[in-house]
């Protein structure tokens, strides 16, 4: 069995070199460990609390009712707008049957209130839902 020996010369060769390369990342300064500066910014997040929110895949297919509580619509899906303000938009299916003829529309998620587990968007009817502009995804 053939063992290998160290030299004491090139083992304090490479160590020179890897320190010489170390102080000169030190001295130039900033270092980025992806070769990018990071942008996220650290803010606490109640995690117990966040726990006993309303996840939007348990939320997709609901019941919408209004104040009266009269069935008004189903929530199809929640949408995130693009830009800076990010806002949350709630998409409801109102009227058709079983899948046909529904007509899709937009409603600030804000709007929306969730009262022991129904969702309710006070004010609203199917008339007034019906008489929105319809929403249309965009293609992939």
């Amino acid at each position: 069995m053939r063992t290998m020996q160290i030299k004491p010369r090139s083992a304090c060769v490479s160590l020179l070199a890897a320190l010489t390369v170390a102080s000169a990342l030190a001295a130039s300064g900033a270092v980025y460990a992806q070769g990018a500066p990071q942008a996220v910014t650290e803010k606490r997040t109640d995690v117990v609390q966040l726990a006993s929110g309303y996840r939007a895949s348990k939320l997709t297919g609901v019941t919408v009712y209004n104040r009266n509580k009269d069935s008004i619509g189903t929530l199809d899906d929640l949408i995130v707008s693009p830009g800076a303000e990010r806002t949350t938009y709630a998409i409801l299916s109102v009227g058709g049957f079983l899948g046909m003829g529904k007509h899709l529309v937009a409603v600030p998620f804000n709007d929306l209130q969730i009262e022991s587990r129904r969702v309710v968007l006070p004010d609203a009817t199917k008339q007034t839902l019906e008489t929105l502009p319809e929403f249309k995804y965009a293609p992939d």
